[in-house]
């Protein structure tokens, strides 16, 4: 019952420190807003705070060794020095002197994490007979029969506060009367879109296809047999000892979780390339039926795919764009409510369609608390997190004590936050503080692409670099959410300045100018 009440009222509570369960030793105070961003002003969980702290001290543990090999190195190539003027030096300490130091800088080199570079990226830009105002699409809905009148005005409604723009696309099969979608049209969809991203990649880096050692490939819905990373492979006819995996099921969120999984392969097959495709097949999310909760995916949800091309060579640093600081997931799985806030499902008729519970901004707020208190020890200067760690001790002991909240403007030069809804993104603007430049890559997107759902992420850098804001040194963060409940952050910084490139979705290639 105490469970009920804290879920559906709307109170400020001091929980005080719990003693056990998943939080236990964790002091914390708790600010529940219904329908909106928890208040990152209110409640700290400290469990986080020495999750990112674990996180930094595991990254940079081969920084206390590397004092240590240096005075190594210095001594032995002081006895070096010495022994190699004497006429009477043995050559056989001068071996053993060189193996020392040739061990020891093995040693080194195999502590040391191999960084992982971004060489560039490319999203997939549809043809404009598939562009789709929203007159257009209210009327294609209505002609279709599939919605009563309630469902229709829904429509309207969500798609006037949306925050998307007149020229989105959306495959029109959809909205064909009395039409099944069949997994074939799923396949062609993603084909187009996927196919589409991958040539430009191809184009921009010179890269072959039998270059390719890692495949990664992420999908929400649509999963075939056999699966999306097989068609990859067999239209570009990748080599034959490729390292294939398709991820399904994910939402969002698992744009970033395919980078973290080709990282780690990269770090497994060293001096390879890997490719990342980020996609979603709409017309597979479409839901033709009257249920209210599974109507905003068809709003929001829009054609759209995104190829990435990783390496972990140090040769690839000199052509790479940018280069992987940080990457951080949060997952809410064990809690019901987050767990059910997004799910595929079956109406009363047996409709399939994307369901969207209430819930779903309260329990995303609350990933992302956690998913940012973990990022902050490894992103944040150490002055804010001096005032930050400062201010929880005090907290300690006087509940009343005033939050600090660090800034996290300071830790990067440009944001790229899912491209959701209006609503969601005025929410994080709100809680992080965030200037309308910092949101402007993903209000843009929206506007643009709409939810192109796990690759919305790199429409939005695409879009800083078409505008040329990316310089030497910048800081990129990119978050996303996702079923689950998934909140998961990617910091990237820039090896060079990046300016306006050939190919890019934002580029009208016949005026040379930003969309």
């Amino acid at each position: 019952m105490a469970r009920e009440q804290e879920q559906f009222s709307a109170e400020i509570e001091n929980r005080g420190s719990e003693n056990f369960g998943p939080n236990g030793g964790s002091f914390f105070v708790s600010v529940k807003v219904r329908q909106h961003l928890p208040d990152f002003l209110g409640s700290v969980n400290l469990k986080y705070v020495k999750l990112g702290y674990s996180y930094l001290i595991s990254h940079k543990l081969y920084f206390l060794i590397v004092p240590v090999l240096i005075v190594l190195c210095s001594a032995e190539i002081g006895k070096l020095k010495d022994l190699f003027p004497n006429p009477k030096c043995e050559l056989t300490d001068a071996l053993f002197i060189l193996g020392l130091l040739g061990f020891i800088l093995y040693i080194f080199l195999d502590l040391a994490p191999r960084s992982t570079y971004l060489v560039d990226f490319a999203c997939y830009r549809p043809p404009d007979e598939l562009k789709i105002s929203k007159e257009e699409f209210i009327e294609l809905a209505r002609n279709s029969g599939n919605f009563n009148d309630a469902a229709i005005d829904f429509h309207k409604r969500v798609l006037k506060s949306s925050g998307i723009g007149q020229e989105t696309y959306m495959p029109r099969v959809v909205f064909r009367p009395d039409y099944t979608i069949s997994l074939k049209d799923g396949r062609e969809e993603a084909a187009m879109v996927m196919f589409g991203a991958i040539n430009d990649l191809f184009r921009a880096t010179k890269i072959r296809p039998k270059d390719i050692r890692i495949l990664v490939v992420n999908c929400g819905v649509l999963n075939t047999t056999p699966s999306l990373s097989s068609m990859v492979i067999n239209h570009f006819k990748l080599k034959p000892n490729i390292q294939s995996f398709n991820l399904g099921g994910m939402g969002c969120a698992a744009g970033i979780i395919a980078i973290d999984l080709a990282k780690d392969l990269l770090n497994a097959y060293p001096g390879t390339y890997a490719l990342v495709v980020s996609t979603e097949a709409v017309c597979y999310t479409w839901y033709k039926g009257n249920d209210l909760d599974m109507l905003l995916s068809n709003c929001f949800f829009r054609m759209g795919a995104a190829a990435m091309l990783l390496s972990s060579s140090r040769l690839d640093r000199w052509r790479a764009k940018y280069e992987l600081k940080q990457l951080v997931r949060t997952h809410k799985g064990m809690d019901e409510r987050s767990f059910e806030s997004i799910h595929l499902k079956e109406d009363a008729k047996g409709t399939q369609g994307v369901s969207v519970s209430k819930d779903v901004v309260e329990v995303g707020g609350h990933a992302l608390k956690a998913n940012i208190t973990t990022l902050g020890p490894l992103v944040l200067p150490v002055s804010e997190q001096f005032h930050f760690r400062t201010n929880l001790l005090f907290r300690k002991k006087k509940t009343n004590y005033k939050p600090y909240i660090p800034d996290y403007k300071l830790s990067f030069e440009h944001v790229c936050v899912l491209a959701t809804s209006n609503k969601v993104l005025d929410e994080i603007q709100k809680n992080l503080e965030l200037t309308e430049e910092y949101m402007e890559a993903s209000r843009k997107t929206l506007e643009r692409f709409g939810n192109t759902s796990s690759s919305s992420v790199w429409y939005e850098l695409a879009y800083l670099e078409a505008t040329s804001k990316i310089k030497r040194g910048d800081r990129v963060w990119q978050l996303a959410f996702g079923s689950g409940f998934k909140c998961n952050s990617v910091v990237w910084k820039a090896l060079n300045n990046v300016g306006r490139p050939k190919q890019n979705p934002w580029l009208d290639e016949d005026k040379d100018e930003c969309l």
